[in-house]
């Protein structure tokens, strides 16, 4: 009779297990976007039972948890202003439909996708952490003190200035993680750190100044300022620029050390802000499930424009589109009425419809 050996496996070493038989992804965290409001995201066990955190990020999770609610709220954050950005490419941030890879296997290749919500993750939890600190919700950290004194243009700095440096931190030590666990002397840790700062510096290089007026009837004979964050929709389309003009590098050997290199030698170093990619991206044009490409058949196209990236001979992958008429139902004949509202028709109008075929 065969003998029958039993392991007592310790939660912190099953957990190094699981991720090692298992392929995790750096953006796997994402899938926190897909738990239910009810469900915790802080306290040792529940950050356990957080799928799609590396053992790094569940330790992160476990001694910082009262920032896990802005993680939750960035991974939201990424998906919607992912897919707004690309509403018109062939390539439009479709997710898949469950798993913990919420963009499919497509973020496995060194794609310029893959670096965009690269850069689009790390600037979202460091917008959505530096929110909650300026709204008080965090205990170790709030406005932003150091913001102080007289500026060059001569305003006085006051107010409650968004605390950035804590967010970029803090989505250093959490995004940065699975890179830095990994090493990073190949090419695509590399990559990945890159896109990750390249997003924070997005933030930081588009800083706003606010500014309120003091003074006998708004005269502003004194002004205060603070520093604000830009809205995150400005700071998806400053990534999607940088997407456009993404550089295609490779690893090189320099030295002692290795470090990513234009693969054109024409074209310039790229800059810490830019974008960087290791392998062209597939064309999106057809149904690919294995890799989440959900493909262009059946997408809305611009029909009256031919070199727009919404025009239908860009999405479809080329002629292969059809026109039909619908009718739909906007508001028409709006008048204001005193006070204060507007009222509106309910019109209904045939338009042209423009789709990629099946």
């Amino acid at each position: 009779m065969p003998t029958v050996f039993t392991v007592n496996l310790t939660a912190p070493l099953l957990l190094l297990l699981l991720w090692a038989t298992h392929p995790t992804m750096a953006t796997n965290w994402l899938s926190l976007a897909r738990l239910p409001r009810s469900r915790p995201v802080s306290g040792a066990a529940p950050c356990a039972r957080l799928r799609g955190l590396t053992p790094g990020q569940v330790g992160v999770c476990r001694a910082r948890g009262e920032v896990m609610e802005s993680v939750r709220k960035a991974a939201e954050m990424v998906i919607e202003e992912c897919q707004h950005q690309f509403r018109n490419r062939r390539w439009n941030c479709s997710t898949t439909s469950r798993g913990i890879n919420v963009f499919g296997r497509v973020m496995n290749q060194g794609t310029r996708e893959a670096a965009f919500v690269h850069a689009l993750s790390s600037a979202a939890v460091a917008v959505a952490v530096t929110r909650a600190c300026t709204r008080g919700e965090l205990d170790r950290c709030g406005c932003d003190r150091k913001v102080r004194g007289v500026s060059p243009e001569g305003f006085q700095w006051s107010g409650c200035s968004d605390n950035l440096s804590y967010g970029v931190a803090f989505s250093q030590a959490f995004v940065d993680e699975p890179e830095r666990a990994k090493g990073v002397s190949a090419g695509r840790p590399l990559m990945n750190l890159h896109n990750n700062e390249a997003g924070r510096k997005a933030i930081l290089h588009n800083m706003q100044v606010e500014c309120k007026c003091h003074g006998v009837s708004g005269s502003c004979e004194l002004r205060t300022c603070w520093k604000v964050m830009p809205p995150f929709r400005r700071v998806g389309v400053v990534l999607k620029e940088r997407f456009d003009g993404a550089t295609e590098v490779r690893l090189t050997r320099i030295g002692s050390r290795t470090a990513l290199l234009p693969r054109d030698p024409q074209v310039k170093p790229p800059a810490a802000r830019d974008l960087l990619y290791l392998t062209p991206s597939p064309d999106f044009c057809h149904l690919d499930p294995d890799n989440g490409i959900p493909g262009t058949a059946g997408r809305r196209c611009n029909g009256t424009s031919r070199l727009a990236p919404d025009g239908c001979e860009l999405v479809c992958c080329g002629p292969g589109y059809r026109a039909g008429r619908a009718e739909v139902v906007q508001r028409c004949s709006c008048k204001f009425s005193w006070c204060c509202s507007v009222r509106c028709q309910q019109c209904k109008n045939t338009v042209t419809i423009h789709t990629c075929r099946v």
